[in-house]
């Protein structure tokens, strides 16, 4: 059946234009230069039952590659964890799935309950005391971290690592710039940030030093030295952390972190193009009236009922909206529902065994291509789940050769650090098999087409 997409009369257009004033829809777009505006009527095909309009779009979405097409060892901040079926199950129930952000608590007590499991959790891992309910990803996630940190030593300068996320540095710059605000980068040396580096920039100036733990670079910092450092000068340290890490590594609270962020798609959430994400902030106590976002707390009423309130919500957007500075909204109380349930589902022991493949598998795939002539391991520091590996041959060309194996292979370094020219950027997560990653080793020396034999 065809049904035309009318959003609107031609009585209700000309009552509107009437409303503001305007005479007609050009001069609306009166601002526009005559000469970069359209002219002429678009060539538009004609219109699509539903059924025709399905089957379109399901040709288009066919000529997309996805990760369950091909074999993924791509990382650089979009992971392939396992997602437990229950996670999307219990995620489609009406009552999360349609609910809007949480704003009347009398009548949301799921949700609000929901969101203080999901604090609790977050805390018990980052080893913080107090959690916000989720922001938009890690990049904005590491960018409020460093507005709180400005705030609270009234200083104007943030030290970041260049080994953080290159497109959350993008995302921090863009933030920060018009809060006037200063961005100064960390060198790194030997795939981890330069502590050396780093105690020649500390000055009284620095408001906080932003680390990513494991870094960019798939490389174990470690974040207790420089802990030390930045807080004799008087500074905060924000680590930015993957959270999958800290079923194997210890926590940034108990090594001295003040803030601690990161992104948390890996808790349960596919990787979709690069999106929708999550961003957790975790933070101490004597922080918490700085944290962006909503809090959720729980407390009892005066029968003594157990219940769930917003609290510290003055600073949020719909009372402050001029002064808010989170970014949140009812996606991300959703994603951060799917991380509660996969954490709840995985739990301690289920979160370490995750880490501890990721750990051994990616081990194990970094010693076999070292024994690729002309493939060598740059740095000699631990990773977690992704590694840097230098090649003779092009990088474009080693992933071009595994791409017709049906191998996703690594980035190639080179987009973002050209003094990596020849170097890859390897993920193995949980997800991959030893069978698989011998796979990538015989597609990767030329010695076989890729075909596992069984």
């Amino acid at each position: 059946m065809m049904i035309p997409y009318i959003p609107h009369t031609q009585a209700q257009v000309e009552e509107m234009l009437r409303t503001i004033g305007a005479r007609s829809i050009e001069e609306l777009f009166g601002d526009i230069p005559a000469e970069v505006r359209f002219k002429g009527e678009l060539r538009l095909p004609g219109g699509l039952s539903e059924k025709e309009t399905w089957d379109h779009l399901a040709e288009l979405a066919e000529k997309n590659c996805h990760s369950g097409q091909y074999t993924c060892f791509l990382g650089a901040g979009s992971y392939q964890h396992y997602q437990p079926k229950a996670v999307k199950h219990l995620l489609s129930r009406s009552e999360f799935y349609t609910a809007y952000t949480p704003y009347q608590p009398e009548i949301s007590q799921g949700i609000l309950q929901a969101i203080f499991e999901y604090q609790t959790m977050i805390c018990e891992l980052t080893g913080m005391d107090a959690a916000n309910a989720s922001v938009y990803d890690g990049a904005t996630a590491v960018s409020d971290a460093a507005l709180m940190a400005a705030e609270a030593t009234r200083r104007r300068v943030i030290l970041v690592s260049s080994l953080l996320h290159p497109e959350y540095r993008q995302t921090m710059r863009t933030y920060l710039r018009r809060r006037g605000l200063e961005i100064k980068e960390i060198p790194w040396e030997e795939g981890l940030t330069s502590q050396r580096a780093l105690e020649k920039l500390l000055d009284k100036d620095v408001a906080g030093v932003a680390v990513q733990n494991p870094n960019f670079l798939g490389s174990i910092e470690p974040l207790h030295l420089l802990a030390g450092a930045v807080h004799e000068a008087g500074s905060l340290l924000i680590a930015c952390v993957d959270p999958v890490s800290l079923g194997l590594i210890e926590s940034p609270g108990k090594l001295g972190a003040d803030i601690a962020v990161g992104e948390g798609q890996s808790l349960g959430l596919p990787m979709s193009y690069g999106g929708p994400h999550l961003g957790f902030m975790a933070v101490k106590e004597n922080m918490v009236r700085r944290l962006p976002g909503r809090i959720v707390g729980k407390t009892r009423d005066k029968d003594g009922r157990e219940g769930f309130v917003l609290t510290l919500q003055a600073r949020e957007q719909h009372i402050r909206r001029e002064k808010a500075g989170s970014n949140i909204c009812s996606n991300q109380a959703l994603c951060a529902l799917a991380a509660t349930i996969y954490l709840a589902l995985m739990g301690p022991v289920g979160l370490s065994e995750v880490g501890r493949q990721c750990r051994m598998k990616s081990n194990y795939a970094m010693s076999r291509l070292e024994k690729i002539p002309g493939v060598t391991v740059p740095f000699s520091v631990p990773v977690f789940k992704e590694f840097v590996v230098r090649t003779q041959e092009e990088p474009q060309q080693v992933n071009k050769r595994l791409w017709k194996a049906g191998i996703l292979g690594g980035l190639d370094l080179m987009r973002f650090y050209p003094e990596l020219s020849g170097h890859i950027l390897l993920c193995v997560t949980e997800m991959r098999t030893y069978q698989e990653i011998d796979k990538l080793i015989r597609v990767w020396e030329g010695t076989g087409d890729g075909k596992i034999d069984f």
